[in-house]
């Protein structure tokens, strides 16, 4: 009996200032966003979908909504999609960028591959494992959605596909409003598949 989970990275956020808003609160969809939120739903449409999981976030709860309406569904929250926690949080700087060239920010860049600047990879990796499995496990034989960020998403299927979890960020798979696909033969994993519904964005938006 196959499963499908599909690990959906929400949509387009207004964000004027370039904040690396991460976990904060109060950062919504803009009318891009909302656009390519609509554009997956209708290509979700026709799909046998028996579940919506979204992270708490408000972006992803906006992002869900239109997909979770096309198959009469509720918003199921789980913390286990939230973003991954960053301590440049709030400020405007980049990882591979301007924090490099601060000085009062190289000791937190001091490991690459942990990360020393946020929550540890593996730690992701696991988080988004759990939740991908109560999601398979809710629309056993049908299809489900979580609605999740960049990073946790693209970790997810790095650990999935025996990959090393550190990487370049500027080579993620994982564009805005963006399916990573998991197909299941009852619980074991057959396959993954990547798409992108609402059309190809830059995937390096500013808190993912």
């Amino acid at each position: 009996m196959h499963t499908i989970v599909h690990m959906m990275r929400h949509g387009e956020v207004h964000n004027p200032d370039a904040i690396l808003y991460g976990r904060l609160p109060g950062f919504h969809l803009s009318d891009t966003g909302r656009a390519q939120a609509r554009k997956v739903a209708d290509a979700l449409a026709d799909h046998d979908i028996t579940a919506v999981f979204a992270s708490p976030l408000q972006r992803a709860q906006e992002t869900a909504g239109p997909i979770a309406a096309a198959h009469d569904l509720p918003i199921l929250t789980n913390d286990e999609l939230i973003e991954a926690d960053n301590i440049f949080e709030g400020l405007k700087v980049s990882v591979g960028d301007g924090a490099l060239r601060k000085p009062r920010h190289w000791p937190k860049l001091r490991d690459p591959f942990t990360p020393s600047w946020g929550e540890p990879y593996i730690q992701l990796a696991h988080r988004m494992l759990a939740a991908a499995s109560k999601a398979r496990d809710a629309a056993h034989g049908h299809e489900a959605l979580c609605v999740s960020h960049q990073l946790p998403v693209y970790t997810l299927r790095r650990f999935l596909e025996g990959q090393r979890l550190w990487h370049d960020p500027r080579r993620r798979q994982c564009s805005l409003a963006s399916l990573t696909s998991l197909i299941y033969d009852d619980d074991a994993l057959v396959d993954i598949i990547y798409s992108e519904p609402a059309g190809a964005s830059d995937p390096l938006v500013t808190g993912a």
